[in-house]
């Protein structure tokens, strides 16, 4: 992540899509480490944010995730977002995934539009509130 405004601009995204599970700006530059986290902006309007995990042995597959404030869903950014993530998501390997929290209801319909199905749900230590783990068909 390219400067301190990137990282609150990513934070603010992911922090209120996912409120069960909100990251500290030390959490981000760690996970930026490992991970390719990216901001997307409609000109200077923050609009969403996305995640792309390389496979590991925990999960062989690339893990690709787009968020989209709510505001600003169902105008093409949440398609735009995800396209960019796939590619790069191709590029670390075979298979693509994708995490969900279940009370995400735009975002499950989004996933299973472009061909994820349903693999698990799971629980966080200490959550309340499910994610859904899909996989891309292929």
């Amino acid at each position: 992540m390219s400067d301190e405004q990137t990282v609150l601009d990513w934070q603010r995204v992911h922090n209120e899509i996912i409120p069960t599970a909100p990251l500290s700006v030390d959490d981000i530059q760690e996970r930026a480490t490992r991970n390719v986290l990216e901001v997307a902006y409609d000109g200077d309007v923050l609009v969403g944010c996305s995640t792309v995990r390389p496979p590991s042995e925990e999960t062989p597959a690339a893990v690709v995730i787009a968020r989209v404030l709510p505001a600003y869903r169902c105008r093409g950014f949440g398609t735009a977002l995800y396209e960019h993530c796939l590619r790069r998501g191709r590029e670390l390997g075979d298979g693509i995934e994708t995490h969900i929290l279940s009370s995400n209801a735009d975002g499950l319909r989004f996933a299973k539009a472009h061909g994820f199905v349903e693999v698990e749900t799971y629980l966080l230590p200490g959550d309340t509130i499910p994610f859904v783990e899909l996989r891309l068909g292929e």
